[in-house]
């Protein structure tokens, strides 16, 4: 009877262990795991306008306006610049660098948008 009990308590003891372990290591996995995102282009404005990401990531960005923009970042110099874009084409970019990137439509300036690498 006293072994079963042991038994049972240190078998109860590993199990929990690897529940913590587990529990913090895909915490860690999380935070690093490269992610896609979407953003629309549609009725003059990108959606959404801000996008936050971890560093790897790749953003896509879909033209759905009837009419050609273009993403272009607003760093000098520019991180990234996309051909013009007609309906439902698309431009995708990989962020390798934490910061924070500012972005526009150079057909349209006041279209504003920003992804946020962490």
């Amino acid at each position: 009877m006293r072994r079963s009990v042991s038994v049972a308590v240190l078998i109860t003891v590993v199990v929990l262990g690897f529940a913590v372990w587990g529990a913090r290591n895909s915490g860690v996995a999380a935070q690093g795991k490269a992610q896609n995102a979407e953003v629309k282009i549609d009725n003059f404005s990108f959606g959404p306008a801000m996008v936050t990401v971890p560093a790897g990531s790749t953003v896509t960005w879909t033209n759905h306006d009837d009419i050609p923009h273009t993403v272009v970042s607003a760093d000098d110099p520019k991180a990234f610049k996309s051909k013009v874009l007609d309906t439902d084409e698309k431009f995708s970019f990989t962020f390798t660098k934490a910061g924070s990137y500012s972005y526009f439509c150079s057909v349209h300036p006041k279209m504003t948008g920003k992804v946020v690498v962490q």
